[in-house]
């Protein structure tokens, strides 16, 4: 590319970041053209569009409301024709010739559906045994209002393309039309307290479960049942726990209310809050991303999604941070040496070259990834490697086990990983997961640049900083109080008792300024409850062996312990809990609602009558201040969820 060339890429680039950097270019005028993407046949906005315009190498998408802004470089803009052209996989792409005048012109686009968004539909639903979408409510437009078919097919793709059969034209999805991968979870039921006194559990950060619950519900589709991990959906929200003060990193808060879905039963919430750490104060950061740009990865909610999310991390980097880039098609390069974030254009202009092609050698990018954090390793800083992919490994050495032990083996470097996913129709949800947990990082899934704006800007420090390691937390319930209970979530953390005090079994992670939040349901003493299987009669402990300690009251006992980053051994913390009665704060009940609806997508028998009704009923009392609007987005999607008929009660 001639340098005249380049210099003015790089400046488009950086441009494109003024307004959050404060950079502007010498001799740049600010020229924006923004506007609005509907759906020509009913006038709905089309999140994820692609925007493009004539001789400009970057693209935006569009946003919740269908609304963009895209910034162009230079001067001399007013009077100039541009073509601006908007893609959506699904729909016809449209392209308008508009001549620019003053610093902002607005244009509009409408695009059609594509004539095969019902196939790509049908194939989404079948592939899933979903039933056809329900009618619409009087007044309002059909499926296409409730986001079905519209999202269905741009999130699916080319991926959900379907053929007609030459006989009798039948639709039929091509055989890899959807290979999303989610592992099996099986519930916990009650535990009674004579034979189990204790439960314990690792900590767990995640919340990609909420944001791919989310996914299905805007298009109309209810999540697959394994798919939803009620831990990752109560963590979404943020709740008032008290900051840690003393020389501990993190604090614990327990408190007892009522749970609404089973009156006579109590619900017990134990929350951790991480201390927060102003961005100035943070260690300086090796980061590299290892960016997957297989064929794939082609749709618009992947790779053109993905780039924008990094561009939003890029933001936030300082002179002392450090990004890599490595990249893996096929086979795996080094896209990017190590830079300072004080080139951020060098960085947003490697951004910007990648795209998707190939297929994916995931395995030999996560050691060229691994190798090129080591080489620049940061003894005081926080060294991560950011992996970014809708996780198909489908080339070269990637079994799931020869993954974990290269993840396992560098963690003991002290490089974490984190994994960020994208798309529809071939995520691997269970894998990405697992990679993260024996990464000691966390596991994000990317729906949308607002999601992304919240991992990686809002929740930049708890994404990328460690404050404790090996977080576990263990309860021990009073018998002469609690007859049984039962862990809502963390199934898959689940340690044995003996594990708590081995500070040779990894936990979860818990970074910068990030809350835990942990459900328990009790059933009190002296209340007819579940049956829970009895185990035969201990031989060196009778039922009636308890000491003095369990008249005074308590509900039980939380131990917590963790390791600081530099530390090996762990650091002990307890705490005792009681019922002071109540319903509980507006957290706990806004936590519980948010687990009431986790039980009704997942079916489970614990829920008893309680309806998408009561769970409206709930959040909606429940809301708090909300200044970010998250609480009021899970209220739209239990509403939706409830008028899109998605659940069978």
């Amino acid at each position: 590319m001639p340098v005249p060339a380049l210099a003015w890429v790089l400046a488009a680039s950086l441009w494109a970041f003024a307004p959050e950097t404060g950079f502007a270019p010498p001799g740049i005028a600010r020229a924006t053209v923004s506007g609005r993407i509907t759906d020509a046949a009913t006038g709905d906005p089309l999140t994820g569009a692609r925007v493009l315009i004539s001789g400009q190498t970057t693209s935006v998408l569009s946003g919740d409301g269908g609304e963009y802004s895209f910034i162009l470089p230079g001067d001399g803009w007013d009077g100039r024709e541009v073509e601006v052209r908007a893609e959506l996989a699904g729909y016809q792409s449209v392209a308008r010739t508009v001549r620019l005048s003053g610093a902002t012109t607005r244009v509009d686009l409408a695009l059609a559906p594509g004539s095969d968004r019902v196939m790509h539909e049908a194939a989404f639903r079948a592939q899933y045994g979903l039933p056809a979408p329900p009618p619409s409510p009087a007044g309002r437009p059909q499926a296409v209002q409730e986001a079905v078919g519209i999202d269905a097919a741009r999130r699916v793709s080319e991926a959900a393309r379907a053929q007609v059969s030459a006989r009798g034209g039948i639709a039929r999805p091509r055989p890899d039309f959807n290979t999303e991968s989610y592992a099996h979870i099986e519930e916990f039921g009650f535990r009674g307290v004579e034979d189990n006194p204790l439960s314990t559990f690792a900590i767990d950060v995640d919340r990609a479960s909420y944001s791919n619950m989310r996914r299905f519900i805007d298009r109309g589709m209810s999540p697959p049942i394994d798919a939803i991990r009620i831990e990752e959906l109560v963590n979404y929200f943020t709740y008032d726990y008290p900051s840690p003060k003393g020389a501990h990193p993190l604090s614990i808060t327990t408190e007892v209310g009522r749970a609404p879905w089973q009156p006579e039963h109590r619900l017990l919430r134990i929350g951790i809050q991480g201390r927060d750490i102003a961005a100035a104060e943070l260690p300086a950061s090796n980061l590299v991303f290892l960016i997957d740009v297989s064929g794939s990865m082609q749709p618009s909610d992947k790779l053109p999604l993905l780039k924008s999310s990094l561009r939003l991390l890029v933001a936030q980097m300082r002179p002392a941070d450090r990004v890599a880039i490595v990249v893996y098609a096929g086979h795996a390069g080094l896209a990017l040496p190590p830079t300072s974030g004080e080139n951020r254009s060098e960085i947003l202009f490697a951004i910007d070259r990648l795209e998707a092609g190939g297929s994916t050698a995931g395995g030999a990018g996560l050691r060229l990834a691994y190798e090129v954090a080591r080489e620049h390793f940061s003894r005081e800083g926080n060294n991560r490697v950011i992996l970014a992919s809708d996780g198909d490994f489908n080339v070269g050495p990637s079994s799931d086990a020869e993954m974990v032990r290269l993840i396992e083996k560098e963690r003991e470097s002290g490089v974490f990983l984190s994994v960020l996913g994208f798309g529809t129709g071939n995520l691997q949800d269970s894998k990405m997961e697992q990679l993260a947990n024996h990464g000691n990082g966390s596991y994000a899934y990317i729906d949308s640049e607002r999601e992304a704006a919240k991992v990686l800007v809002s929740e930049f420090a708890g994404t990328l900083f460690t404050i404790a390691g090996d977080v576990k937390l263990q309860v021990e319930f009073n018998p002469r109080e609690v007859r049984a209970y039962r862990l809502i979530g963390y199934e898959n953390r689940a340690l044995r008792a003996e594990d708590f005090a081995d500070d040779r079994k990894d936990a979860g992670e818990l970074g910068a300024g990030h809350t835990v939040t942990a459900l328990y349901e009790i059933v009190p003493a002296g209340i007819d409850g579940p049956d829970v299987a009895d185990t035969p009669p201990l031989r060196y402990r009778g039922r009636a062996d308890v000491t003095g300690r369990a008249a005074s009251g308590e509900l039980g006992f939380v131990q917590l312990r963790y390791r600081r980053p530099d530390d090996s051994k762990s650091v002990l913390l307890q705490q005792a809990f009681l019922d002071r009665g109540g319903s509980g704060s507006g957290d706990m009940r806004f936590a519980a609602s948010v687990a009431a609806f986790g039980m009704l997508l997942r079916e489970s028998e614990h829920v008893g009558d309680f309806s998408l009704g009561d769970v409206l009923e709930l959040a909606r009392g429940s809301l708090g201040d909300d200044e970010e609007g998250y609480r009021r987005e899970f209220v739209r999607l239990v509403r939706e969820t409830r008028v899109q008929g998605l659940l069978k009660r």
